[in-house]
């Protein structure tokens, strides 16, 4: 499945803490997310899934997570119809492998292109 995820204006990755969730952007946005940080070996440190804007605003007083932003962390999302949430959320916690979290569903994963491909 091809998924368009989404960077922050002039085409940059967006960073978690500042993006502004008040966007009309974010109203009724769900699908599933990537959280990573930009240290000198960047990682990703959550994926997730559901209401981006809750959801990026619960992350943003979470201790784990916020224990990265000392190196940058960044975020990217794309829009997913809710049946395809938990497959697409497995396949990519399956292949970037999140420092946090760890409880996905058990579903089949259904296989997207990833954010950093060109």
């Amino acid at each position: 499945m091809q998924l368009n995820w989404i960077k922050c204006q002039g085409d940059v990755w967006c960073k978690l803490n500042s993006v502004n969730l008040s966007h009309e952007h974010f109203n009724n946005r769900y699908g599933v997310y990537i959280i990573w940080h930009g240290g000198t070996k960047s990682a990703v440190v959550y994926v997730g899934q559901g209401n981006i804007k809750e959801r990026l605003a619960e992350h943003r007083i979470n201790s784990e997570i916020q224990s990265f932003e000392s190196v940058g962390l960044y975020v990217t999302w794309a829009s997913v119809p809710k049946e395809y949430r938990n497959g697409i959320e497995l396949y990519l916690a399956s292949k970037w492998k999140p420092i946090v979290g760890g409880n996905y569903p058990e579903v089949t994963p259904i296989e997207v292109n990833s954010p950093w491909q060109s």
